[in-house]
């Protein structure tokens, strides 16, 4: 595994309603590879949401996200955190057709402050062969743990185990994934 710098936190300046899209993400999609059970702390970028009035109906109809600079999602859309846990997620990762674009949807409305973090979306962690559930067990002093069931490697996060099977584990490679809990 290669070394990074520290994670960036992008969180929200205002707010983001659900269902807004941002994308595509670009390059070579790889949410999740670098994901740990640790919260490194590192520099914070704030995004704002601009809002095109609504034409005749009471949704949004075009948003855009840009940061303080002004710069557009697609400069810095790489920097979001993969969510460790459904409670911290606030983005999907989305494609509206396999193996086409990708792009991150907000799951509800990210309050101002909040940090973007995002997941595989089930359809498209189905497509990437990223497993979608992951079961947890109890240690000794209670805690939830997950434990890789290849290698038997134990993760304090749901998608810490789920980014493991997919891109580490030196017992899963070649083997496709297990569709059923253990």
């Amino acid at each position: 595994q290669t070394s990074r710098a520290p994670a960036i936190s992008v969180s929200a300046e205002s707010c983001i309603p659900a269902g807004l899209r941002l994308g595509p993400v670009p390059g070579i999609f790889k949410l999740g590879k670098y994901l740990s059970d640790r919260r490194e702390p590192g520099p914070k970028k704030k995004v704002f949401s601009y809002a095109v009035p609504p034409v005749f109906q009471v949704r949004m109809v075009r948003g855009e996200l840009v940061d303080e600079a002004g710069s557009s999602a697609l400069e810095w859309i790489g920097l979001i955190r993969a969510a460790r846990n459904s409670q911290e997620q606030t983005l999907e990762a989305v494609a509206d057709l396999p193996g086409g674009q990708i792009f991150y949807r907000a799951l509800r409305d990210v309050q101002p402050g909040e940090e973007l973090t995002v997941w595989y979306s089930n359809p498209l962690a189905q497509w990437f062969d990223i497993p979608v559930t992951a079961t947890p067990t109890h240690d000794e002093k209670g805690e939830e743990r997950y434990i890789c069931w290849y290698c038997w490697r134990t993760f304090k996060y749901p998608n810490s185990l789920k980014a493991h099977v997919h891109f580490h584990c030196a017992l899963s490679h070649g083997r496709p994934f297990l569709h059923h809990d253990h």
